[in-house]
C-alpha cells in the first residue's frame, strides 16, 4: 500500500500501516450547530475544523490565522469540497482600522487557454459538462494558498506553519468517517476508480469507507509540513507545483480505466505567477444596515446587492407572506439576468459595477415585478447606465449555462479583538475534477467549467469565456454586514449559483421577517436564477404561502439528480450556511445548519448564555 493513500482502519482497534502504529483517532469534540459565547467564535463544516479555529484563538491568534487553521482542516476532513487544490474569496472586517477588505483567491485558467477551451476539436462543438470536469483541461491555477499567505500578512500574528499544525495533527490522526462523508464518496465512486491515486485515496480496496472507522492523511500531513518549511512558493513554482502539474498532463489512469484522457494546460510558470488579488468589497445599503460582499471576479456581491436594492423598493414586512416570497424569487429572476449578461473577470471585460449596484438601477429593475404575475424566464437583462430611467429591459434574453461550483464550503470566524473572517472556498464539483495528486494527498479542483463554454447569446458580448489567465465567474458570496459601523452579522454558503439566493434569503429572512439567526439559516429555501422554474428544498413547498405563489405562476421543482451522472441522486437541499450575529458587549451567537450536510458544528471560546 503506498503512502499516497489514506489509511483506513477500524475506530476500535489499533494497527500498525504505512511503516508506523495507527491508534484510533481521538474523539472528535461534541460541537452543535448553536453556540453563544466570547472570547472569539467559529462555525464551519466539520467539528474537527471549528475545534482547529478555536485552539488558534484561543493560543491568541486573529481571525485571520483561525481561518487558515480552519480551511486547512476542512482539506483533510472535507476533502471533496475544498483544499490546497481550490481556491475561494475572503471578506475581512479588520477591528483596529474599522475598514472591510477583500481577498480574490479565484483560480485562473493557465496562460495556454483561450476562448475554445472546451470545445472538442474532433467536432468544434463543446464538450459534455462530465467529460470537461473529469479531466487535466479543467483544472485551474489553485489560490487557496495564495489567499492564506495574504491574509496571514496582512493581519495574522502567526507563522504559516503554526496555522498548519491542527490540520497536520488530524492528517496524521485520523478522524471518524461521518454518514456525509461516506455519502460524498458514493456519489463519486465511479469518478474516483478512474484514477490510481484517487481511488487507493478515497476507495481502499475498492469499496466505500464505512461510517465509524478512521481516515488518515499521512501524505497531505507531510505537504502541510513541507509548506511550512519553504513558504508558499512550494506550491507556487516549486516541488509541489511541479506535480501538480505533472498530474495535469499525466492523468493517473487506473488500469482498466474508460475514461477519455483529456490532459490539461497548466504549466509551472502559471504557478509561479499566480497571486491573490486584494480588491474593494461590494457595499449597499439595505434599511440601515451596511452589506458588504465579494466583487468580480465573483458575481457574488453584485448579485446579492442588486437583489438587496431592488427589494430596498418594497415593505416586505408588511406583505402576505406569498407576497414576500414573490418580490423574493422576481429580485432574483431579474439580479441572475444582469450577471448573466454583465459579471465576469474585470481584469478582461468592462464590468458596470457601480450601476449594477446603484439605488437607480435597483428601481429600474423593481418596476418590472407584477404583484398579480410572475415574470417568463429567462428575461432579459437591464440597463445599467440607465440607472432609474425607464422599466423596460435592454434585451436581448439570454439562455442560462449550467451551474457549476455546486459543492463549496463557509465558515465564518471572529476573534477576541472583533476581527471577522468570512470565506468561502472550493474545489467547484463535489470531489471536484476528480483527480487526486499522487503523494501530496488533495483533490484538483474542476473551477474552469464556471467558464461559459461557449457565448450565451450569438452576436452578444459573454463576459466569462475562457481566456488566458483570466478567473471564471463565481457564484460564491462570502458577507459581512455592519450596523452603525461595526460588525453585526457575517455569513455566506456554499452551493453553486444558488449561494446567492441562499445568503440572499437568510438577509431576508432575518431583517425583514424578524426570524433569529438560527432560524434565518434553518429555514427551507428557494432558489430562483433566472430559470422557468424554480429550485426549491421539500420543505419549502409545503410552506402555505406555496399555493397562492403557484397561482402568481411560480414554478417549483426539486433536484435530486448530480450533474455529472443522471442515475446518480443527491439531498435536495440548498447550501449549507454559516454566520455569526454580534449580540454586543464581546458577545456572539455562532449558528450552522443543523441538519443540511449532516448538520454544522458551532463553538466558541468562552460560552456563555
Amino acid at each position: 500500500m503506498g503512502t499516497s493513500r489514506f489509511a483506513v482502519v477500524s475506530a476500535a482497534v489499533a494497527v500498525t500501516l504505512l511503516g508506523s502504529s495507527l491508534t484510533p483517532a481521538a474523539a472528535a469534540p461534541v460541537l452543535g450547530p448553536v453556540a453563544v459565547g466570547s472570547g472569539g467564535a467559529v462555525v464551519s463544516d466539520t467539528p474537527e475544523s471549528t475545534a482547529a479555529g478555536l485552539r488558534i484563538l484561543r493560543a491568541g491568534g486573529t481571525a485571520a490565522d483561525a481561518a487558515v487553521a480552519v480551511a486547512a482542516t476542512l482539506g483533510v476532513t472535507d476533502p471533496y469540497v475544498a483544499g490546497l487544490g481550490g481556491g475561494g474569496y475572503l471578506v475581512y472586517y479588520d477591528a483596529r482600522t474599522h475598514s472591510v477588505h477583500t481577498i480574490d483567491g479565484r483560480e485562473t485558467a493557465p496562460a495556454a487557454a483561450g476562448a475554445d477551451l472546451f470545445l472538442d476539436p474532433a467536432t468544434g462543438q463543446p464538450l459534455a459538462f462530465p467529460a470537461a470536469v473529469t479531466s487535466g483541461l479543467s483544472v485551474g491555477v489553485p489560490g487557496m494558498l495564495a489567499t492564506w499567505q495574504q491574509a496571514l500578512t496582512r493581519w495574522g500574528r502567526f507563522r504559516l506553519a503554526d496555522d498548519l499544525r491542527p490540520a497536520v495533527d488530524v492528517a496524521e490522526r485520523g478522524f471518524r468517517v461521518t454518514e456525509t462523508l461516506r455519502e460524498q464518496t458514493r456519489q463519486n465512486a465511479a469518478r474516483f476508480a478512474q484514477f490510481s491515486s484517487t481511488s487507493a485515496l478515497f476507495l481502499p480496496g475498492g469499496q466505500l469507507p464505512e461510517v465509524g472507522t478512521t481516515l488518515r492523511n499521512p501524505d497531505l500531513a507531510a505537504t502541510y509540513r513541507q509548506i511550512g518549511r519553504e513558504g508558499i512558493t512550494a506550491l507556487y513554482g516549486g516541488p509541489i507545483g511541479a506535480d501538480v502539474v505533472r498530474t495535469v498532463h499525466e492523468l493517473p489512469l487506473a488500469p482498466g480505466a474508460t475514461l477519455r484522457p483529456r490532459p490539461g494546460l497548466m504549466q509551472l510558470r502559471d504557478l509561479a505567477t499566480y497571486r491573490a488579488l486584494p480588491v474593494a468589497p461590494t457595499h449597499v445599503n439595505y434599511r440601515g444596515y451596511d452589506v458588504y460582499g465579494m466583487a468580480p471576479s465573483s458575481s457574488g456581491g453584485s448579485t446579492v446587492g442588486e437583489s438587496l436594492n431592488i427589494l430596498g423598493n418594497f415593505a416586505l414586512g408588511e406583505m402576505s407572506r406569498a407576497q414576500a416570497l414573490h418580490h423574493y424569487l422576481e429580485a432574483t429572476r431579474l439580479a441572475f439576468a444582469d450577471r448573466n449578461r454583465y459579471v465576469g473577470d474585470p481584469a478582461y471585460t468592462d464590468v458596470p459595477l457601480a450601476g449594477l449596484l446603484s439605488p437607480g438601477f435597483g428601481r429600474q429593475r423593481a418596476c418590472l415585478i407584477d404583484p398579480a404575475h410572475a415574470l417568463t424566464s429567462p428575461v432579459a437583462p437591464g440597463d445599467p447606465a440607465a440607472g432609474a430611467g425607464g422599466c423596460t429591459p435592454a434585451g436581448p434574453v439570454q439562455a442560462r449555462q449550467p451551474d457549476g461550483e455546486t459543492h463549496t464550503n463557509h465558515f465564518v470566524v471572529t476573534d477576541r479583538w472583533g476581527n471577522v473572517a468570512s470565506y468561502t472556498n472550493t474545489i467547484e464539483q463535489l470531489g471536484g475534477s476528480g483527480i487526486v495528486v499522487p503523494h501530496r494527498g488533495f483533490l484538483l479542483n474542476n473551477e474552469l467549467t464556471d467558464f461559459d463554454f461557449t457565448p450565451l447569446q450569438p452576436g452578444v458580448p459573454d463576459p466569462n469565456l475562457p481566456a488566458a489567465g483570466k478567473r471564471p465567474r463565481s457564484s460564491m458570496s462570502p458577507t459581512i454586514v455592519l450596523r452603525d459601523g461595526r460588525p453585526w452579522l457575517a455569513l455566506g454558503s456554499p452551493g453553486g449559483a444558488t449561494i446567492i439566493t441562499t445568503v440572499l434569503q437568510v438577509l431576508v429572512n432575518r431583517i425583514d421577517f424578524g426570524m433569529t439567526l438560527p432560524q434565518a439559516i434553518a429555514a427551507p429555501r428557494a432558489s430562483q436564477r433566472n430559470s422557468t422554474t424554480t429550485q426549491a428544498e421539500p420543505g419549502f413547498l409545503a410552506d402555505p404561502a406555496v399555493p397562492e405563489l403557484q397561482r402568481l405562476g411560480q414554478r417549483f421543482t426539486v433536484n435530486t439528480t448530480s450533474p455529472l451522472d443522471p442515475s446518480i441522486t443527491i439531498p435536495p437541499d440548498i447550501g449549507v450556511a454559516a454566520g455569526l450575529e454580534f449580540l454586543g458587549h464581546g458577545k456572539v451567537l455562532a449558528a450552522g445548519e443543523p441538519v443540511r450536510r449532516g448538520g454544522t458544528s458551532a463553538g466558541v471560546v468562552v460560552p456563555r448564555g
